[in-house]
């Protein structure tokens, strides 16, 4: 049979059924397993089948599910879930370093992804950040030590495309991983593995579940790195995903492709209907043609993603009264939903950096991050036009 389709990976593939026959993936709410003998007991500790689990916080059948589909439609040999896309952040850089250590990364990164760096710091690990749109900086930036080259495909909130497969080349030459975010590119897009990346994360809780339901992140990578040093990290520090949380996502993934492209093609009107707008500073969209990198964007994901960002004239004043307009795009921080949602960074997801921090990857006080839903595109636009027109 020739390789399946993504969209029906998503239906389809990781999944385990019971002796019942179920049609349904099947949740498994347990933290623990049954061995017939202590002698079974003792072979499972001593080397777990892909079916045999010890404990929830190393594996769980439905668990495991998710696992198996996400490596699927990613094109890596293994996967592994947790409790949150920070958790997956966490494990899959700690693992890879001890003091002395050296990260390069680039600075335009979704708050929280900075403190975890900043953490690594204060524990002998060294970092340097670069403009992630320059090869130049990354390449000056590598050092004998450095283990790992960080980054966000497309910045958040920004929206910079990072050229994956530049940075993978420099990284690679001087001996280095490379972590990829994928969170704002989703799955649906990503070509992360085929140009180059060592291991692809997501924040499940954005688009995989696309409901606001639960929280959930995933790592993925080769199976040695998977099963090895970030199994070991994670079984032992407790960033597992719960099975419940594992469940829901499951079936997130099956209308996945079907949402983002929806998804997608609304940022793209909305975009080119807002685009020179007399209340704003500049739109940004990587689909549009003035996007810095519009032809990577387009050969590294081949769509301009769910996500845009409206830089209105007037900095906060201006932005909160755009927002507090809005009829149907919901005022939240999260991203990837079936329902659109407007934030303010500079007071909500990033409102912990320094002005100069801010202000170094483009984050101004008018600056408004839309995360696109799947609402009927002509509402969309309508109620962004007449919110514009209220500011």
């Amino acid at each position: 049979m020739t390789e399946r389709k993504i969209r029906t990976k998503l239906v389809h593939d990781g999944i385990r059924r019971s002796q019942y026959g179920e049609m349904a993936e099947a949740m498994f709410l347990t933290q623990g397993f049954v061995y017939p003998s202590a002698e079974a007991a003792e072979a499972r500790f001593l080397a777990s089948g892909d079916d045999e689990f010890i404990y929830a916080r190393y594996g769980n059948p439905t668990t495991r599910m998710f696992e198996d589909r996400m490596a699927a439609i990613e094109g890596t040999e293994d996967a592994f879930a947790c409790a949150s896309g920070m958790a997956a952040i966490n494990g899959a850089l700690t693992c890879q370093v001890t003091a002395g250590d050296h990260i390069v990364a680039a600075r335009q990164m979704f708050g929280s992804c900075l403190h975890v760096l900043k953490v690594l710091q204060g524990f002998g690990v060294s970092v340097t950040l670069v403009d992630g749109t320059q090869l130049d900086e990354w390449r000056a930036a590598m050092r004998p030590e450095t283990k790992i080259c960080f980054f966000e495909s497309v910045s958040n909130p920004g929206l910079e495309v990072i050229d994956i497969a530049g940075v993978a080349k420099i990284a690679h030459e001087g001996g280095a991983s490379v972590v990829v975010d994928n969170a704002f590119a989703s799955p649906i897009f990503s070509r992360a593995v085929e140009l180059g990346a060592d291991v692809i994360v997501y924040s499940a809780t954005k688009h995989i579940d696309g409901g606001g339901r639960v929280l959930g992140g995933v790592v993925c990578g080769t199976k040695e790195f998977v099963r090895g040093p970030l199994e070991m990290y994670l079984k032992h520090t407790g960033g597992a995903m719960s099975p419940f949380h594992a469940w829901v996502l499951l079936n997130g993934l099956q209308t996945l492709d079907l949402r983002v492209r929806a998804q997608a093609g609304n940022a793209a009107a909305v975009a080119a209907a807002v685009a020179g707008h007399e209340k704003l500073a500049r739109t940004v969209y990587p689909g549009l043609m003035d996007h810095p990198q519009h032809g990577l964007a387009m050969d590294q994901m081949g769509s301009g993603g769910t996500m845009l960002a409206l830089d209105l004239k007037g900095g906060k004043e201006a932005a909160f009264r755009f927002l507090n307009a809005l009829q149907i795009v919901s005022i939240s921080n999260n991203l990837g939903d079936a329902k659109s949602i407007a934030t303010h960074p500079a007071t909500t997801t990033h409102k912990n950096l320094s002005d100069e921090e801010r202000a170094a990857i483009k984050i101004t006080p008018g600056l408004v991050r839309i995360s696109m839903g799947i609402e009927d595109g002509s509402d969309l636009v309508a109620d962004i036009r007449q919110a514009l027109d209220a500011v």
